[in-house]
C-alpha cells in the first residue's frame, strides 16, 4: 500500500464550471444574485465569472444542457458548489439578496469552522454560500485534529449584520 499524500502547499481549487440548461437565467443568477461578474462570454454558449480579478471562479455552459433538466435524484454528479465570503456581514448582504430574489434555502448550519447556507440554483445545482471563522477560533478534539458539526444557524442575524453594514 502506498503512503498517503500529506497534503500540497498553496494548492486549491480553481474553479467550477457547470453545466445549464438557460445560460442568460444561470448568468443572471450568479452575477445579480451572488454577486459574481462576468469575465468573458463564448459566444451564446458559454460564460466565465469571477468575484475579483481572477480570470474565473466560475464557468457555465449550455455545450450539452442547452434545455436540459437537473439530473434525477439518487445520481451521481455535483453536491453542490460553495462560495466563501470573506465575512459576517458581506455572507448576510448575499443571503439577503438570495431571499429577496425568490429563492429558498435548503439548510443552513454552523460547522464551528464555517457558518454555511446552501440552496439550489436556477438549474437545480446544489449551492453553498458561506464564510469561514479564523483558524484560531476552528475547535479542535484532544489529538489536535479539527471538529466539525452541524449546529443552528441564526440566519436572520446574518442578514441584520448584512444590512447594518451598508
Amino acid at each position: 500500500m502506498s503512503k498517503p499524500i500529506e497534503g500540497i502547499p498553496k494548492a486549491h481549487v480553481g474553479h467550477a464550471h457547470l453545466m445549464v440548461a438557460d445560460l442568460e437565467r444561470a448568468v443572471s443568477f450568479y452575477r445579480d444574485v451572488i454577486g459574481m461578474r462576468v469575465v468573458l462570454r463564448y459566444g451564446e454558449q458559454a460564460a466565465f465569472m469571477s468575484f475579483d480579478d481572477y480570470h474565473h471562479h466560475l464557468g457555465l455552459n449550455t455545450w450539452d444542457s442547452k434545455g436540459g433538466t437537473p439530473p434525477p435524484k439518487g445520481h451521481t454528479g455535483l453536491y453542490h458548489v460553495a462560495f466563501v465570503f470573506p465575512d459576517r456581514a458581506s455572507l448576510g448582504q448575499v443571503i439577503d439578496r438570495v431571499q429577496k430574489a425568490g429563492f429558498v434555502l435548503t439548510g443552513a448550519a454552523d460547522h464551528g469552522v464555517s457558518e454555511a447556507v446552501y440552496m439550489n440554483d436556477p438549474d437545480g445545482n446544489g449551492v453553498e454560500l458561506y464564510r469561514d471563522r479564523p483558524q484560531v477560533e476552528w475547535p479542535t478534539g484532544d489529538d489536535g485534529n479539527i471538529i466539525m458539526f452541524n449546529e443552528r444557524l441564526d440566519v436572520a442575524a446574518l442578514i441584520a449584520e448584512g444590512r447594518s453594514a451598508r
